[in-house]
């Protein structure tokens, strides 16, 4: 086979350090199109960001030049960096150390753009440490809560 055809939709959820509620307007529009744009850059083409004040959904198909742990170096790095020159309430912005990806089927990828489009409405009833657990309980990852949250 002389071609490498790769079509990896990836689910990236992460929160900030210690799910401090940083993430408030005006700011939370501009990091969910500022981390968008790194994902494109990175040649992981964005489908959707979203999120809620204290976490971030990404779904982007995956390049396949690029490891998984790069893509979320640059995320969180850059993104970091950006978000503390943005006033000073955010001096002190961190990301939590860990992440979670879940790979997404192309005929699910509606599903969960309407589900990232809806985090706000979602967290009304829902903390992140419920949702995420689920996720890893949907995906059947094994964990440790002692690890988990940072």
């Amino acid at each position: 086979m002389g071609q490498s055809l790769v079509k990896n939709f990836i689910h990236l959820v992460f929160s900030t350090k210690h799910r401090e509620p940083l993430i408030q307007p005006p700011v939370e529009l501009e990091l969910h199109n500022y981390l968008g744009g790194i994902c494109n850059k990175l040649d992981c083409q964005v489908v959707k960001v979203g999120g809620y004040t204290d976490h971030i959904h990404i779904i982007c198909m995956l390049s396949k030049k690029l490891a998984l742990i790069k893509l979320m170096e640059e995320l969180k790095s850059h993104s970091s960096k950006w978000i503390k020159n943005k006033g000073v309430g955010y001096e002190n912005f961190y990301w939590q150390d860990g992440y979670g990806a879940f790979s997404v089927n192309p005929s699910e990828i509606d599903t969960v753009i309407t589900y990232i489009t809806n985090q706000h409405e979602h967290h009304r009833k829902k903390t992140f440490q419920d949702e995420y657990r689920a996720f890893l309980k949907k995906y059947n990852v094994e964990y440790d809560e002692r690890y988990v949250w940072d």
